[in-house]
């Protein structure tokens, strides 16, 4: 459903509350289908209360493996975007 969010969990350091956010805020807009002027109030309510649970369910986490590290994930994802796409389109950061 929103593939452009981004798991947040077992990182070492821990996902930022920007972070945690955007992804509350996409989840909102995709679930809601909307992000009209009209609408703002109850996105934006709908988007911290999200952003709250997805914030405790993180800290709530307990893990048996060592934290990711953010690098090796982030080479992960390009490379699996050069198989997809070809290198061209792979995003450098």
């Amino acid at each position: 459903m929103c593939r452009n969010i981004r798991t947040l969990s077992h990182f070492d350091p821990p996902a930022r509350a920007e972070e945690v956010q955007s992804a509350a805020a996409q989840y909102v807009r995709k679930v809601s289908g909307t992000s009209s002027a009209t609408n703002a109030e109850a996105v934006a309510q709908a988007t911290a209360a999200v952003a709250a649970v997805t914030q405790e369910l993180l800290d709530s986490l307990v893990f048996t493996t060592p934290p990711r590290d953010r690098e090796v994930e982030a080479a992960k994802a390009r490379e699996r975007s050069a198989k997809r796409f070809g290198p061209s389109r792979v995003p450098t950061g």
